[in-house]
């Protein structure tokens, strides 16, 4: 009996080759495999810079807070959620926040370094001899005062009083008292919640 000693080409029973049309169908589908994987992991990507560049925005330049409290009303409400800006230098009537006791605080700025405060009995504030224009004020009071009257605001502090007078500990009581420039988180500028109040903060 001869021996065969070539190579057995022969495929099992029942087996095929893929025919090209196949292949091509099957290379199709890995490249499109491929690519999804791709725009998958850039989206992924993406997202996570974006996130991290809205963490680092709202952390150092914008941060966002919540208002706890009614000693702001009416301007702010409890609950009220706003966007803080970070500044350096401050108006009259700016509203900021601040902190106080590893806590944050959000006053009304009335008035500067250097600057003489007065309040009579009825509320009635003045810097520098001059009455004060408080729109934003709905019940004028004395509140927690303190402070011998007149009083001249500290180099390199803030003045602050909250906007519900008879309420807020502020800058009128040595409980909180003025606030350093250090201690200054930002301005308030805008109010993103609730959606009724969406708008700037004044």
């Amino acid at each position: 009996m001869a021996l065969s000693t070539g190579t057995n080409n022969t495929q099992p029973a029942g087996s095929t080759l893929p025919s090209s049309r196949e292949l091509e169908g099957e290379l199709t589908r890995a490249r499109r495999l491929s690519a999804y994987v791709r725009v998958v992991r850039n989206t992924i990507f993406t997202l996570v810079i974006v996130a991290a560049v809205a963490v680092l925005v709202a952390t150092l330049l914008m941060p966002v807070l919540q208002i706890y409290g009614t000693s702001m009303s009416p301007t702010l409400e409890d609950s009220d959620i706003v966007v803080s800006l970070k500044e350096h230098r401050f108006q009259r009537g700016d509203i900021i926040a601040f902190y106080h006791n590893n806590k944050i605080l959000v006053k009304r700025l009335i008035a500067n370094p250097g600057e003489w405060v007065n309040i009579d009995e009825q509320g009635n504030v003045y810097v520098n001899g001059e009455l004060l224009d408080e729109p934003y004020v709905s019940e004028k009071s004395l509140g927690e005062c303190d402070l011998q009257m007149p009083y001249q605001v500290p180099e390199s502090r803030l003045f602050v009083m909250g906007d519900h007078r008879s309420v807020s500990v502020d800058s009128r009581s040595s409980t909180v008292g003025c606030v350093s420039e250090e201690e200054i988180v930002g301005k308030l500028v805008f109010c993103v919640w609730p959606l009724e109040r969406f708008g700037a903060v004044n």
